[in-house]
């Protein structure tokens, strides 16, 4: 089913690229004389945003290059970014400047999402019903609504401040000022107020991948999460809860849910969907490895593979279950699905096996393809891995945070002990006592998070809305993998600076008063 929604794109693609529109400067509108006539038109158009995302610089990720939003972890203290040009390692070290490529790639390509976003909003409204039924058009809307939320969260967490553009622009109107956070984030929540209301619980077979209203009430929970906000109808607590009531459910194989035979769990809430194929161009390379080690350029932290506890609930530091000659034995079995250790076989085809030949001693296993397909495409080519956006177990995790912020801390044990209970770990109250105090529960929480979500890109964003970044950067700079210097800057470390070749064409644009 996957494959029908992939050719969506690639129709998309030829039918933009055709010579009826070689001289077209913007893709906001192309030839608007003969398209927007048709649902068809619409649902194309709809496709195109979604395959923005697959982008290397968002979404599709590399495998030496570039990163993407999948090798995000690189800019916390659970992974290191190996080859430094390539972003993060950068970024962490406090030698990233804004004249740098990296930054260009996710602020044009994150532009040009919220540009086609823009054009489907404008023309949608515009279709006449006799085309696309009043129906239709919310749920349309509905999507593009959920893509700019999601696409503007992402810049409003990293660049902070950035240009609110909510039509399509000619170039009279393309110099605009930026924004500040609060002007985004309003936004981003009637976006998403518009989305959770209007988008259907799930879709046909051929629209897999579209946005759902869980998906949209994930992204909100999200969101307010970032801005402690707990209460209310548009609070974490609220939203989380309508969210649990729509079907989800942990899947029950950890180590499997990260594999292509995953993505149709009923735990996967929104994922950025891939196909590979040399046709199509919508493979994935976040997924890809080496035939002579594990992946390079994201190794997990020492200090992040040492926070899991063993199989009895304790700490490494306190198990007797814990053997420093044999790191993986008596582990969460998060801990063995997500790293290779030594000895683990990290290459199934060639039967080759992991001897502590990186930096920080340790793999990523998490998302990583150890065999040639059933096709014979070898693991360090393209893939069809898709990449989960928003997992029940995160929506769980959220609405324990929330529980445990606001003092309810039996509430947030027992969906703790929901998402350990899928891989076995003991309870809270039986390794911790049935009495943890407000702040012990959102210490707990906080752990929980790191070893439930490790290496899906979402620790940076945790660590900055925690206060943590600081502290997430010494624990860093004290790890023994060798030539790194993570640097904390103060702000400089919270926020990416403006791309400099946006503000020397952009007379209005100012860069961030960090940098």
């Amino acid at each position: 089913m996957k494959k029908l929604f992939i050719l969506l794109f690639t129709a998309v693609t030829i039918f933009s690229c055709s010579e009826d529109f070689l001289d077209q400067s913007s893709q906001t509108n192309i030839a608007e004389s003969n398209f927007w006539k048709s649902e068809t038109d619409a649902f194309l158009a709809l496709n195109a945003v979604y395959s923005t995302l697959q982008s290397r610089n968002l979404y599709g990720g590399t495998l030496n290059g570039g990163q993407g939003l999948p090798g995000f972890d690189c800019l916390s203290d659970n992974a290191f970014n190996a080859w430094k040009w390539e972003g993060p390692g950068k970024f962490m070290e406090g030698t990233l400047d804004p004249s740098y490529w990296w930054l260009e790639g996710i602020w044009n390509d994150s532009y040009q999402a919220i540009s086609r976003i823009n054009s489907v909003v404008k023309n949608v409204n515009e279709i006449s019903e006799d085309l696309v039924s009043a129906e239709t058009k919310k749920e349309l809307l509905g999507q593009a609504y959920f893509l700019r939320a999601l696409t503007y969260f992402n810049l409003a967490v990293y660049f902070e401040e950035v240009p609110l553009i909510l039509a399509p622009q000619t170039l009279k109107d393309a110099y605009v000022a930026k924004n500040t956070y609060e002007e985004i984030n309003s936004q981003i929540i009637e976006d998403l107020k518009f989305a959770s209301k209007n988008l259907p619980v799930s879709h046909s077979s051929n629209l897999l991948g579209y946005a759902t209203k869980g998906a949209a009430l994930g992204l909100f929970a999200r969101v307010q999460l970032y801005n402690k906000e707990y209460n209310g109808e548009f609070g974490v607590l609220n939203l989380t809860q309508q969210a649990i009531g729509l079907g989800y459910s942990l899947h029950s194989d950890y180590e499997e849910l990260f594999t292509t035979t995953g993505e149709t769990s009923s735990e996967i809430v929104f994922a950025v969907r891939f196909l590979r194929g040399d046709d199509t161009g919508n493979g994935e390379m976040f997924s890809a490895t080496y035939k002579a080690s594990p992946k390079v350029d994201q190794q997990p932290m020492p200090n992040l593979v040492n926070d899991y506890y063993c199989i009895d609930g304790l700490p490494i530091t306190s198990s007797p279950l814990y053997n420093p000659a044999d790191k993986k034995q008596n582990r969460d079995p998060r801990a063995v699905a997500t790293f290779f250790f030594k000895g683990d076989i990290f290459n199934e085809d060639l039967n080759r096996a992991f001897n502590e030949n990186l930096a920080t001693k340790f793999g990523q296993r998490k998302y990583i393809r150890t065999k040639a397909d059933a096709e014979g495409n070898n693991p360090w080519n393209e893939g069809s891995q898709d990449f989960y956006i928003i997992r029940y177990a995160d929506i769980l995790l959220m609405r324990a945070e929330a529980l445990a912020e606001t003092g309810d801390v039996s509430g947030a044990m027992s969906l703790i002990n929901k998402i350990r209970g899928r891989v076995g770990m003991p309870k809270v109250e039986d390794v911790e006592g049935p009495n943890l105090n407000q702040s012990e529960m959102i210490a707990l929480v906080r752990h929980e998070r790191r070893v439930e979500l490790a290496l899906e890109g979402l620790r940076f964003m945790d660590l900055k809305r925690w206060g943590e970044i600081e502290n997430g950067i010494l624990i860093s700079a004290n790890d023994p993998i060798g030539p790194y210097n993570p640097q904390y800057l103060g702000e400089k470390s919270k926020v990416f600076p403006i791309p400099q070749a946006e503000i020397d064409v952009n007379p209005n644009l100012l860069q961030h008063h960090a940098w």
